[in-house]
């Protein structure tokens, strides 16, 4: 037999190519491109949008949570995005006051007890006690000279404003007494109710302060020592809203016991209108309670005759006289 031949050994060689259209390269590179035109577009609606738009927008990234609009929660606030014009207002408010306080030699000593900071809600002025007692003494709701002087100033300023009021009170954490009847809350909220007094006793519209609030020890300015002198305070809070709170339709307004009247026909006062009033006449005469109407006593009745028994029917039947 002829011995076997030995097969030829084939390599074949390819080329080292970049691969399908140069690789996936490409790929990372059109995403940043794509990435950029979306910033880009983005940036370009945006800039081309409502103002309502916009405040939607940064209000998300000022506050992602959505916590920051809750009232008398914070000194800062975080919440809705104050207007260029409505924050231009402010700044000058808070300007001309910190002005007329330092012209004033009696109040330049109460400078570091006057915090006035411009938040999300508005201007808030913030008049702070010390261990002292400046504005109200220990345990008092009865303003000091220092306090009344103060307010009379902010009132002539604030009277002047189309802007809606809030007067908050706070304490500290120190128990005011064992009377349970009298406690912080009682406290906080009769020491924002006496600056109310006397904010509208100096010109302050009735209608202009629309809340007052006594938070007791809710809400410290330094949280970490509950009774520092500090976290007695009032704050006023001049709103950014212009005027007082809307009236609520279909609101009954109790006038006089069994009869009610709508909301609005009632003056700023608290009285009641002209119109209201002639409308305001007594009851009805069927709500008015009636005499019983007397009943006839029920006439006696008639005896039913007897019916005859078995023997009166016999003899019944027998002839002869019946007696």
């Amino acid at each position: 037999m002829a011995p076997n031949k030995s097969q030829p050994i084939i390599v074949i060689k390819k080329s080292g190519g970049h691969g399908g259209h140069h690789g996936g390269a490409w790929k990372v590179a059109y995403a940043d491109f794509v990435t950029a035109m979306m910033s880009l577009f983005i940036v370009l609606w945006l800039m081309g949008s409502s103002e309502k738009v916009k405040k939607a927008v940064a209000g998300y990234f000022n506050d992602p949570k959505g916590t920051g609009s809750m009232l008398g929660t914070t000194l800062t606030g975080t919440g809705e995005v104050i207007s260029a014009a409505a924050s231009d207002s402010l700044q000058k408010l808070k300007s001309k006051l910190e002005e007329e306080i330092k012209e004033r030699k009696e109040l330049q000593k109460l400078s570091k007890q006057i915090e006035i900071t411009i938040t999300a809600e508005g201007l808030r002025i913030e008049l702070i006690e010390d261990k002292d007692g400046t504005f109200y003494q220990s345990g008092s709701a009865k303003l000091s000279s220092s306090g009344q002087e103060l307010l009379a100033l902010l009132a002539a300023e604030l009277k002047t404003l189309p802007n809606a009021l809030l007067i908050e009170g706070h304490t500290d954490a120190t128990q005011y007494s064992s009377d349970t009847n009298y406690s912080n809350w009682e406290l906080s909220a009769d020491r924002a109710n006496s600056a109310r007094r006397l904010l509208q006793q100096d010109g302050v519209r009735g209608d202009q302060v629309t809340q007052v609030r006594g938070y007791a020890d809710q809400f410290l300015r330094v949280k970490n020592n509950p009774i520092d002198p500090s976290n007695r305070r009032i704050s006023i809070l001049v709103k950014n809203g212009e005027g007082p709170a809307p009236t609520i339709k279909g609101a009954k307004v109790v006038d006089a016991p069994g009869k009610s009247v709508p909301a609005d026909a009632k003056t700023s006062s608290g009285g009641v209108k002209p119109e209201a009033k002639a409308e305001s006449r007594p009851p009805v005469a069927e709500n008015v309670a009636k005499p019983p109407t007397p009943v006839s006593a029920p006439s006696p009745a008639k005896p039913s005759a007897a019916k005859p028994g078995l023997m009166e029917r016999i003899k019944g039947m027998l002839p002869g006289k019946k007696k």
